[in-house]
């Protein structure tokens, strides 16, 4: 051979090579937007990962036999796609469930030998009532500020905050305002109630759809004032209120719940390699966790199993994006965000290398499209992803300062630009950490539509060649 004729084959083999690349990385061309989405569309690969997480293990609340099986399932799963896997360690809170039971003992009008059962269920990180559990005097009140003015009354009692969730607003597509405002009392009412002397904390449900079901979530409880706290269910609390107003109203609670040494976890990183931009990431993630009274999965294997679903569309397809696409499976979202947080710290120095960040954390209800917090300038080049949703109902772009979502924020406070499924989340809340957040409340063609949408995002993060933005999150 010719040693002239060696440089015009490398630079021959080399221009092969780039050619293949661009045939198998389509770029946000509008076809291979559409093959993305339809290709979603009529796979069940996220149902049948959410069906493995939600029947085969359950719940999976931070430090758990549950959880630690997620992490080994989740991780395998995406090893099997051939997508690099990272387990990034992370220290979670051990909080365990114990013996939970409300009596009303004592009331005006209160027949002989008769008391009522209250259905409830204690929020993470309550405190302990002894194993006979106590009783005391119940002072039921509408809000914090009806808690201020009757303060010399808590000491030594039980407080409850029977404030109901405003389903009016969710069924208006105002349910996380209305979740927001309800669980304001969840968070912040036993913490309260604590520095004021309360022996106990009751919380009426944080959500809709009232079958006597018990809400539970997280507490502001600290260390050193962590009383016994539940939530009782919508009925239970109406009924204690209309006690309350014939007289003096006591009850017996046992709660017997340990915190616990924190454990070992960790967050699932699957990374989906980026061809001429590899450093550059795409995130699209849920989280992992779940309270442990169901399988929780609208919260979140939802989210999680429609992130997995994203590498697999693309894997099927072989598309190669430019940036990587970085699927995260986030551990302890619920009661501690230790996922999030030890995600940041290591990644802070890299912020701008995270191009945008999507999480699906609302439930698994019917996509209309995205909730984005990109500056307001950058919405116009979303325009072709737009267009390649609509054919599934999803072409919607709206656009907030700060999406603030549980995972997110952290990396969004740094300038990550946050997106999110724009969700119908009117019933969301009916079954939102409660023992019916199962498997059958999700709808198999809904789930799909979340893959078409995150799929096809991720996607056109990936490859977009305009800058989008870094997001402005205001000052609190």
């Amino acid at each position: 051979m010719n040693r002239r004729t060696l440089p015009v084959l490398t630079i021959l083999a080399a221009s092969l090579m780039s050619a293949s690349v661009l045939a198998a990385s389509p770029g946000n061309d509008p076809a291979a937007l559409a093959k993305i989405r339809d290709a979603a569309m009529q796979s069940d690969y996220a149902w049948e990962r959410m069906a493995d997480m939600t029947d085969l293990i359950g719940p999976r609340l931070s430090g758990s036999p549950g959880a630690a099986a997620a992490v080994t399932q989740v991780a395998e799963a995406m090893r099997k796609l051939g997508a690099k896997v990272t387990l990034q360690p992370v220290k979670v809170p051990h909080w365990v469930r114990g013996q939970e039971t409300g009596e009303l003992v004592a009331y005006s009008g209160r027949p002989d030998g008769i008391t009522q059962r209250v259905v409830l269920t204690a929020l993470g990180g309550s405190g302990a009532t002894p194993a006979a559990g106590l009783t005391a005097q119940v002072v039921v009140v509408k809000g914090f500020d009806e808690l201020k003015a009757r303060a010399g009354e808590v000491k030594g009692r039980i407080v409850l905050f029977d404030v109901a969730f405003d389903q009016h607003q969710a069924d208006r597509g105002l349910a996380g305002q209305a979740y927001g405002q309800a669980s304001a009392y969840r968070r912040d009412g036993p913490r309260m109630a604590a520095e004021m002397g309360a022996v106990g904390a009751l919380v009426r449900s944080v959500g809709g759809a009232s079958y006597r079901l018990p809400h539970t979530g997280s507490t502001g409880l600290q260390d050193n004032a962590r009383i016994p706290a539940a939530a009782v269910t919508a009925e239970d609390a109406m009924l204690m209120s209309r006690l309350a107003k014939r007289g003096p109203l006591s009850m017996r609670l046992v709660l017997t719940p340990k915190t616990l040494p924190d454990a070992d976890s960790y967050n699932v990183i699957a990374d989906l390699p980026g061809t001429d931009k590899a450093d550059e990431i795409v995130i699209v993630s849920g989280h992992l966790d779940s309270w442990d009274l169901a399988t929780g999965a609208h919260d979140d294997a939802a989210g999680v199993a429609s992130a997995m679903a994203v590498l697999e569309t693309l894997k099927k397809l072989d598309y190669r994006p430019r940036r990587t696409i970085r699927m995260i499976a986030w551990m302890n979202e619920e009661n501690g965000t230790r996922g999030a947080r030890g995600y940041l710290a290591a990644e802070q120095a890299n912020a701008e290398k995270h191009i945008g960040a999507i999480e699906s954390d609302n439930g698994a209800g019917r996509p209309f499209g995205l909730r984005t917090s990109v500056p307001a300038n950058m919405t116009k080049l979303f325009a072709p992803l737009q267009a390649a949703l609509q054919p599934i109902g999803a072409g919607v772009l709206r656009r907030e300062d700060a999406l603030s979502t549980g995972d997110l924020s952290g990396l969004e406070r740094a300038g990550v630009p946050s997106f999110a499924p724009l969700i119908d989340t009117s019933s969301y809340f009916d079954y939102h950490h409660t023992p019916a957040d199962t498997l059958d409340k999700v709808d198999p063609d809904h789930l799909r539509r979340h893959v078409a949408l995150m799929a096809a995002t991720s996607w056109f993060l990936a490859n977009i060649e305009q800058p989008i933005g870094r997001a402005n999150v205001p000052e609190r």
